[in-house]
């Protein structure tokens, strides 16, 4: 029987390239299948993985009916036994639940892989639909490190280095790659950096990036991962932290 499985993980743990993999696993066998991507990090109507993998994909949009992509398909004649649904987070709950539609009336697989919470750990509509109506859910066993060498378990957004807690929840860009500087506010000439960063719960909660942990290590006699980044931005390293 068709299964809806939603693979999830942070960033950075392989959800692309295992996304491809199946993909080539169950053409191999003859089976027909649609690839679906949202806002990739290659650009639109792609799936890309950090190893350099790469191939085309129907980019899903907010109007996008995954019932109607699969009925034209099949009405046309061609094969679709199943659907690879990538950077799943961003679809709408509506849609989560057209592919569980898909699942269940007409016998498609849907394999889906994406983020469960983003930069403020709060969980992304799309990945909550997921969990809330998938056969199965899978957390991906490649794990993602902090920069302490941990497991890491949360995504972080940073700005200039420095680990923020508010903006909007969608901004397109990946691990040790600037995402869109309109994201958040010029500060006079200076354009801020945006990217992310996958950290530990302890060094999440502390807000310690590998960049704060640095500049901390050169400054204080303590070690990075037994200081609280808040306090110590409020006890003289602040400037050096934000950059300021």
């Amino acid at each position: 029987m068709a299964e809806l499985i939603f693979f999830s993980g942070t960033m950075d743990c392989g959800k692309s390239t295992l996304a491809l993999q199946m993909d080539y696993n169950h053409r191999a066998r003859g089976r027909g299948g649609v690839r679906f991507s949202r806002n990739d990090r290659a650009g639109e109507s792609r799936i890309s993985s950090r190893l350099g993998l790469e191939t085309d994909a129907m980019e899903v949009v907010d109007g996008t009916d995954f019932w109607e992509e699969v009925m034209l398909r099949r009405t046309q004649g061609q094969r679709v036994d199943y659907l690879i649904c990538d950077e799943a987070q961003f679809y709408t709950p509506e849609q989560v639940e057209q592919l569980a539609k898909v699942v269940d009336e007409i016998d498609v697989d849907v394999f889906a892989f994406g983020i469960t919470a983003d930069f403020r750990t709060r969980l992304f509509p799309g990945s909550q639909r997921l969990v809330e109506l998938a056969d199965r859910v899978q957390v991906l066993q490649v794990e993602a490190l902090c920069w302490c060498g941990r497991r890491a378990t949360h995504n972080a957004r940073t700005v200039d280095g420095v680990m923020v807690t508010e903006g909007a929840q969608v901004v397109v860009g990946d691990v040790d790659m600037v995402g869109d500087p309109a994201a958040v506010e010029p500060l006079g000439d200076h354009v801020p950096v945006v990217g992310y960063e996958t950290l530990c719960r302890r060094h999440y909660m502390r807000r310690v990036t590998a960049h704060g942990a640095a500049l901390m290590g050169q400054q204080d006699p303590l070690l990075p991962f037994d200081v609280d980044a808040c306090l110590w931005r409020g006890s003289g390293g602040a400037g050096a932290v934000a950059g300021t």
